[in-house]
């Protein structure tokens, strides 16, 4: 009687241990599938933010869900109020497709952040320096010990930077305060600050609502506006990263034929008359969305100066950091 007892509980322990094991190799199969033609992710998380009109004409439409319903896969927006933000989502594993600056893309690439840039949704004049309509401050060179308010690590800050050391001034030359893009532009009609790095949609509405002046433009120190993935999203779902770039190349061709409308989508959205929305979606280039070697030399050229005010480190290989970045290969296989 013991002995069957025992060859009882033998086999029931024998079992349990083949069906662990059988559990285990499936999830090593599925885990050794991930990346093939078959793998699908549950969820694509995506930012929109209001200095990327076309997130929000994506956003409006619901072309993403649309896309996605059949296969049962959830989409899910976070919303970016800058660079900075986007870069936080991304490296928390938050979102999935993050908006941000090309040259905040590479702060955060040469800090072995695992992103890559897929895709440019505009090249942009997002940003310039900005001073209140009085201002007295007719230059660069007039900054020298002053106050301006910046976003650290966004393309207002590097644009503050490179145009500084174009005047042939540091950064120490300067008091920058560290605000977030609506917080600066608050400070400057406030006083609080002298002049302000900004960045549209609130560059045009101060434009267009307090008279502000501008103390120096310069479009090509405005790095693209770029769509960065997730590597590990990518290497896991290539076909899913294609999928995401067709539906961005839908909106941007959309706001290309439907200007008007896509001003009226960002006045919505983002709350602002539809002349300053207007103003915003003119200050962008919507005509060359494969990344490519104008971004990586664009970075290169930004990076520089970022090693030169310690952002970016010294040893730092800007050309290969920038090649790493830029990834054209999945537009390339989408646009045509």
């Amino acid at each position: 009687m013991k002995n069957k007892k025992f060859k009882l509980v033998l086999a029931l322990i024998l079992s349990i241990s083949i069906g662990l094991l059988t559990a285990c190799g499936s999830s090593s199969t599925s885990s050794n599938n991930e990346g093939s033609e078959g793998a699908k992710p549950e969820k694509i998380r995506l930012d929109y933010a209001f200095y990327s009109p076309t997130s929000l004409v994506l956003k409006e439409k619901g072309w993403v869900e649309e896309a996605f319903e059949a296969e049962g896969i959830e989409v899910e927006w976070v919303q970016s109020l800058g660079s900075n933000k986007a870069l936080e989502f991304l490296n928390s594993d938050s979102i999935d497709f993050g908006s941000t600056a090309g040259a905040a893309a590479l702060i955060a690439k040469s800090k072995a952040s695992p992103i890559e840039t897929v895709y440019i949704y505009s090249k942009p004049e997002w940003t310039a320096l900005v001073g209140p309509g009085n201002t007295d401050i007719k230059s660069v060179a007039d900054l020298k010990g002053k106050k301006i308010a910046a976003t650290l690590g966004t393309d207002p800050y590097i644009f503050l930077l490179r145009a500084l050391d174009e005047a042939g001034l540091k950064s120490t030359d300067v008091e920058i305060v560290n605000l977030q893009h609506g917080d600066g532009a608050s400070a400057l009609v406030s006083g609080d600050v002298d002049a302000w790095a900004g960045l549209d949609p609130h560059m045009a509405k101060l434009e267009v609502n307090e008279g502000t002046s501008y103390i120096y433009r310069n479009p090509d120190f405005n790095t693209y506006g770029t769509l960065n993935v997730r590597s590990e999203f990518a290497e896991q779902y290539p076909q899913y990263v294609e999928k995401v770039i067709e539906l961005y190349e839908k909106a941007r061709t959309w706001a290309v034929e439907n200007e008007e409308e896509a001003a009226k989508i960002l006045a919505t959205q983002a709350q602002l008359d539809e002349e300053v929305a207007k103003l915003q979606i003119s200050r962008n280039d919507f005509s060359s969305p494969v990344p490519g070697d104008k971004q990586v030399n664009a970075l290169i050229e930004a990076g520089k100066v970022l090693q030169n005010g310690g952002v970016i480190d010294a040893g730092a290989d800007l050309e290969k950091l920038a090649n790493e970045l830029i990834q054209p290969s999945f537009a390339e296989k989408v646009i045509k």
